[in-house]
């Protein structure tokens, strides 16, 4: 019968190829090593790594595919690089911001990220035994280090490690750090008055020709994606490798669940999507990992079942929980000196973290916090930026824009989150157009938060006005980042997947990106998220 049925699928193809015609052929690949979901930094960094080494790789993305051609240097197309597939229900007195914060398409969120890469600190990782509060992480910081210095030798990062006293212990940069414009002096002025110590931020953005990449020419906007390839974002490292080395990559394809059989046997072979045309597909494998980003990566999970009915990765009831975002609040001032606010990175010039190891506050306040300092303000941004003075219309407005192009300065409070079961990713009752039931999210900001806000706000107004501002102001609070949902641990009890990011009651199903951070920090993610991607890979290529 088998002898038959090839023949006859010969002789079919046969004919079909005489008229002129070829087959259509499934595109479900049999005995696949690996299925990849999500193109961002942590799904792209091990999907490379896996076919380095030889692996079959298949990659699945929701979005559109995006060359580095496509690139506009322009807030307006930075908008197409953002979220755009189903919808995320939001809920909580201060929301996750997904549609701004998540990526769609080539890269994900890491494309129109702002090439701010400090690495956590110690005291990041023990913050439930230290502090009392939270979850402990399953690794220390030295798990991570050789990580983090492999990430910034391999793809290249800028800075002064001499200069940043409170970064943890690591390898030096490998080049120099961006220069630092008008406004970076201007504001650090007022740092020094008040006995603040401030130095380049490490960018993930050259500062001389690297791996073939031009530096920065701070001309644009960062989270446009960087059109020159001097911003590290995936189209120009791991997707590109990635493509190189034969990676199935399936742009147009939505995950909906993975397909699992009996619990005890741990049985999951395969994976479900729809493609752009609304038709299903099953993909077997014999590894999966998810790297959707925070919340599609737990919506995914939570449309998954056991046989018996149990959510895969839920049987603690830990999946979707303690969903963390970074609160960030914006300082504004106009300053006697001019600035020339719109040189310089769009992610700032200068970072201090001098307070960030004291985390518990007399005042009731808890967390880290840093300034990401002297934002560069490119052409359009002056209109945003006046909206945050409702007190000015008209003629005033007129005239305070022209002040401001050339006197305005501004920073960034980034501050820790607290981890709390009740801020959590669930499933909606609505389901999108491939009738997948949609994500709903939930996160209030807790009164030691809004401690720590009033306290990082009050001190930035200070130093602006120590530095020389006659006009301070700040924009609303805001969230940026999104963590958690999918947390790693050492006690299934308490977390979902183990210390590489292995799903405790699964061998083969493995979560990558900042879902898995037990707590946020007050830094950017990005580092993190692929010093840990590093370490998923190593552990899956030598067990």
């Amino acid at each position: 019968m088998a002898r038959k049925g090839s023949a006859y699928l010969i002789w079919l193809i046969s004919l079909q190829l005489r008229a002129g015609k070829m087959p259509i052929l499934s595109n479900t690949r049999k005995n696949v090593d690996m299925v990849v979901v999500g193109s961002g930094a942590a799904g792209s960094a091990i999907a490379a790594k896996m076919a380095a080494a030889g692996q079959s790789v298949v990659l699945l993305e929701a979005g559109p595919e995006r060359k580095l051609s496509d690139l506009v240097s322009s807030q307006i197309w930075a908008r197409k690089l953002k979220w755009s597939g189903s919808h995320v229900e939001e809920g909580g007195n201060h929301t996750v911001n997904h549609g701004f914060n998540a990526g769609f398409g080539s890269g994900g969120s890491a494309l129109h990220h702002y090439g701010v890469w400090p690495r956590l600190h110690e005291n990041d990782f023990n913050v439930r035994s230290r502090y009392g509060r939270g979850l402990d992480w399953p690794i220390s910081y030295d798990h991570l280090r050789p990580y983090y210095d492999e990430v910034q030798s391999e793809l290249g990062l800028s800075g002064d490690a001499k200069s940043e006293v409170w970064r943890p212990p690591g390898e030096p940069y490998p080049m120099p750090p961006l220069p630092i414009f008008k406004q970076g002096e201007v504001i650090a002025a007022g740092f020094e008055k008040l006995g603040k110590k401030t130095a380049p931020i490490p960018m993930a953005i050259n500062s001389q020709v690297f791996n073939g990449k031009p530096p920065c020419s701070f001309d644009g906007w960062c989270d446009a994606g960087c059109p020159i390839g001097a911003l590290k974002n995936p189209l120009v490292i791991h997707l590109a490798e990635a493509k190189r080395l034969g990676v199935d990559i399936r742009y147009g394809s939505q995950v909906s669940r993975i397909i699992a059989g009996e619990r005890a046997k741990k049985e999951i072979n395969a994976i479900e999507y729809y493609d752009n045309t609304g038709e299903p597909h099953k993909l077997n494998t014999k590894t999966i990992v998810l790297a959707a980003y925070t919340v599609q990566t737990a919506r995914i999970l939570l449309n998954s079942e056991w046989s018996d009915g149990i959510k895969l990765g839920n049987e603690s009831g830990n999946l979707g929980k303690y969903l963390t975002t970074h609160p960030g609040i914006s300082v504004f001032g106009l300053f006697k000196d001019e600035t020339d606010p719109h040189f310089g990175p769009t992610g700032g010039q200068l970072i201090c973290q001098d307070a960030y190891e004291k985390k518990d506050f007399v005042n009731g306040a808890f967390g880290s916090y840093q300034w990401l300092i002297a934002n560069a303000l490119k052409v359009n941004d002056y209109a945003g930026y006046a909206i945050t003075r409702p007190d000015m219309f008209g003629r005033k407005m007129k005239a305070f824009l022209e002040k401001a192009s050339r006197h305005v300065g501004n920073m960034l409070c980034i501050a820790e989150d607290s981890s709390s079961f009740e801020n959590q990713i669930t499933l909606s009752s609505h389901k999108d157009k491939f009738g997948i039931p949609l994500a709903s999210t939930f996160h209030d900001s807790g009164p030691e938060q809004d401690k720590l806000m009033e306290h990082s706000l009050k001190e930035g107004k200070e130093i602006f006005r120590a530095g020389g501002a006659t006009e301070v102001w700040n924009t609303p609070r805001k969230a940026i980042h999104i963590m958690g949902g999918t947390v790693m641990g050492k006690d299934p009890n308490r977390s979902v997947t183990d210390e590489y990011g292995r799903v405790h009651s699964t061998d083969n199903v493995f979560v990558a990106g900042p879902g898995l951070f037990p707590t946020s920090g007050a830094v950017n993610p990005t580092f993190s998220v692929y010093a840990l991607a590093y370490r998923t890979a190593d552990h899956l290529l030598n067990t």
